[in-house]
């Protein structure tokens, strides 16, 4: 491989980018391997116990905390669940720029390891007024990792590389937060161990676990590219390689190093109305997903009448099956380069399994409509995030649509938390009909932005429009 001697601040030329596209194509799936054995699994693992340890009050609610701290009395269980949805909104911006500022490898573990303790805490709160200070501030942790998370992703591959690794991301943190409830159920067998409840055990026992992740994650994750190049990462990309990753950015979309910040700089997409459709499609995707992660153990104990080992254990494989729509939908996406007809036709699938979940009477198949409203809904998450990447172009612009993304999927956490009232139980068809019309906006919103971003194109190609400050950047639709 041929080693170009380019400053590491300076953009590479054109002439270097075409040198560097010259590389053999099996070296250039070796370096990718590389990026993506280092990025993606580890993300994924810490997105899974973030999920895990902001779901997990679901299984312990199950398994006697509502009794034990008194939250069958009105909204308490609900409140304790979405107050953490309010510092994780608040704290969106600050924590992505801290990310981009500190850098992902200080910056993610190190607040992964914070709420791991944080949650050990958890299975020592004596009152249901504990838990919600404890969720608030989960929250504030938890912000330092998503929208971190999915910028450092974004920063490594090119637009249409991207729907892949995002559902490969999304897919390992949703299977390892499914199975929260296999290992909850095993947890609460430790009932009476020391004298700790079997609903704190799972507490405490999955904080260790989430400690564990923290640690490993500081050894494998890298730097953002620009500062890779700088400061190579042990066991990682030489040199030469990590210049010829920068160069393939550059060919795509001219944006791996971060500009000098200001405010205006940050701010610019704010006035694009493709960044807040694809927000509040987001927050419409969020809430119906969210409505399920709080309450999925519940409605298979309540309605659905399974059985306490059951109901934890049901919960593990519609989001397994989610992975297999997940990868088709993916693959089609990035090879074809189209994001909103994948959106459209998962929102399709759940509009078939949402009325089964809500209406029908046998509870098996209830079951199979929970399956396919899960793996519609949650394959749209991560379809989601590289609609979004796809077409934006700066860092700072990447990092403050990356806090305006996440920041409005989290108001879906707290709509959703809301969805399914204990005052509905046990059939709670008002939440099933609110998650319905969630769907539908999103299968409405992803039709109408298909043709904005595609009537935009036409003018950029007629000379009539230049699309994020390049003549040659065309939207992904």
């Amino acid at each position: 491989m041929e080693k170009i001697d380019a400053a590491p601040n300076v953009l590479p030329s054109k002439e270097n980018t075409e040198m560097q596209l010259d590389i053999s194509s099996k070296d250039t799936q070796r370096i990718l391997r590389t990026v993506d054995y280092r990025v993606v699994p580890m993300l994924g693992l810490m997105l899974g116990v973030a999920l895990m340890d902001r779901s997990n009050v679901a299984n312990a609610a199950i398994a006697g905390m509502r009794e034990d701290l008194d939250m069958w009395v009105g909204y308490r269980y609900a409140l304790m669940t979405s107050c953490f949805f309010i510092t994780y909104v608040l704290c969106q911006a600050p924590m992505t720029w801290l990310t981009r500022a500190a850098g992902p490898r200080i910056v993610l573990p190190g607040v992964v390891f914070a709420w791991g303790i944080l949650i050990i805490a958890f299975g020592f709160a004596k009152s249901w007024t504990t838990l919600v200070g404890l969720r608030l501030v989960l929250g504030i942790l938890e912000a330092g990792f998503f929208g971190g998370g999915v910028y450092l992703l974004q920063t490594w591959f090119t637009r249409h590389e991207l729907s892949k690794r995002f559902t490969t991301y999304y897919f390992i943190g949703s299977v390892v937060s499914a199975f929260s409830g296999i290992l909850s159920y095993a947890f609460m067998q430790m009932d009476g161990l020391s004298g700790v409840k079997g609903w704190e055990w799972i507490f405490i026992m999955e904080g260790i676990v989430t400690v564990v992740i923290a640690v490993s994650g500081y050894y494998c994750l890298p730097r953002f590219p620009d500062q890779e190049l700088k400061r190579p990462s042990f066991r990682y990309l030489k040199g030469e390689e990590l210049q010829y990753v920068v160069d393939r950015l550059a060919a795509d979309r001219d944006d791996y190093q971060a500009e000098a910040f200001s405010w205006a700089l940050y701010l610019a997409p704010a006035r694009r109305p493709e960044i807040w459709a694809f927000g509040l499609m987001q927050f419409c995707t969020c809430t119906a997903s969210y409505a399920y992660i709080f309450y999925l153990p519940i409605i298979l104990r309540d309605s659905l009448k399974f059985s306490l080992a059951a109901s934890q254990c049901l919960v593990a494989p519609p989001y397994a099956a989610a992975g297999f729509l997940m990868a088709g939908c993916a693959w089609y996406a990035d090879k074809y380069r189209v994001r909103a007809p994948v959106l459209i036709f998962n929102c399709c699938i759940a509009m078939i399994g949402l009325p089964m979940v809500g209406f029908a009477s046998n509870p098996w198949v209830r079951y199979v409509g929970v399956f396919l409203a899960v793996s519609a809904i949650n394959s749209n998450i991560p379809m989601l995030m590289a609609y979004q990447a796809s077409n934006i172009r700066g860092q700072w612009q990447r990092a403050f649509c990356s806090s305006t993304m996440t920041g409005l999927g989290a108001l879906g956490g707290i709509s959703g938390s809301l969805v399914y009232r204990t005052q509905d139980a046990p059939e709670y068809i008002p939440g099933c009909i609110a998650v319905m019309v969630c769907v539908g906006a999103v299968l409405l919103g992803s039709t109408v932005v298909f043709f904005y971003l595609r009537w935009c194109n036409k003018q950029a190609d007629e000379g009539r429009r230049v699309i994020n400050g390049s003549s040659e950047f065309r939207y992904t639709p």
